[in-house]
């Protein structure tokens, strides 16, 4: 099978496309062919090694797509060959930028026929994400005040329209070309973070959901009201610690589960979550799409069309 992967750590041009061996199906999985995946920003981390070193290769990256079910492992009873499915490959496995995956299927979802293979592998990995880190961590309430840093990137704009659906207020922060964009999808308060440092405009929050990293995660708890929660996605694995000791640091443990996926349809279907904006790259030009995705200045998501 056709598959983008890498043979060495490095930037965006140690990635390759070629031909790689086809998966098999194992108890309890099932074999997909592939027609969209996704790219997110944990990718280009472990490609470059930033997430650790990968010891055999070639190595196939990628962690969630949408597909066509083409065979079922032993005791496999819950999926036909011919399903349509979406979902993201259990934590520790990757390799959805290729024609064919291997994949539990209790983790796994039906898509649905309103929503095309890009549509679907766009919204898997950043609707867990935002599901897990805005209902099940932050446990936002209604009529709480939550900042979303990073607004225009996938996971934080799913959150977005997540927190409102609530009944949140939402501020979030992005560059001025973005801030149409983020009003769409009904945000309360936009910050210009090249124009203003947020801890000047911002406080007494409620809640804050930090997908930015860098300086932004510690001075986010500045922003909290006392007693106030924080939940961190792009600071590494484990929750940084709070600059001071009212406020609750949290690091979202996201699981992959089919609940969660049929949460995040049953959100598009009420018309309280829109698919993001997507960019369609064919799979032979992965070096674009991590270029692109390293620069951290994307709105929307980077899907791969592989079929």
């Amino acid at each position: 099978m056709k598959a983008a992967y890498i043979e060495e750590h490095g930037g965006p041009e140690v990635l390759r496309y070629g031909d790689v061996q086809d998966p098999i199906a194992g108890a309890g999985e099932v074999l997909v062919d592939v027609y969209a995946a996704s790219v997110n920003g944990a990718d280009w981390k472990v490609r470059s090694g930033a997430s650790g070193e990968i010891t055999s290769f070639p190595y196939v990256l990628g962690r969630d797509f949408s597909g066509i079910v083409s065979a079922l492992g032993k005791g496999v009873d819950d999926f036909n060959v011919g399903d349509a499915v979406f979902g993201v490959c259990a934590g520790g496995q990757e390799g959805a930028y290729a024609e064919k995956i291997a994949v539990k299927a209790s983790i796994i979802a039906r898509k649905p026929d309103n929503l095309s293979h890009i549509e679907a592998a766009s919204l898997a990995l950043i609707g867990l994400t935002a599901l897990i880190s805005i209902e099940d961590t932050l446990a936002l309430k209604s009529g709480e005040t939550i900042l979303i840093q990073g607004g225009a990137g996938g996971v934080a704009s799913f959150a977005i329209q997540l927190a409102k659906h609530i009944g949140a207020r939402v501020i979030t922060t992005a560059s001025a070309t973005n801030h149409n964009y983020l009003r769409r999808l009904g945000v309360d308060e936009i910050i210009d973070y090249n124009v203003e440092d947020f801890t000047d405009v911002v406080s007494g929050c409620d809640a804050v959901f930090e997908t930015a990293g860098g300086d932004v995660v510690q001075r986010s708890f500045a922003v909290l009201k006392p007693g106030g929660r924080a939940a961190f996605i792009a600071s590494g694995g484990k929750a940084p610690e709070a600059s001071r000791g009212d406020v609750q640091s949290l690091r979202p443990a996201v699981g992959r589960d089919r609940s969660h996926l049929e949460r995040i349809l049953e959100l598009i279907a009420a018309g309280a979550v829109q698919v993001p904006e997507i960019t369609e790259y064919a799979l032979s030009d992965a070096v674009a799409a991590h270029t692109i995705s390293e620069a951290r200045h994307l709105r929307g998501k980077l899907v791969f069309k592989v079929r």
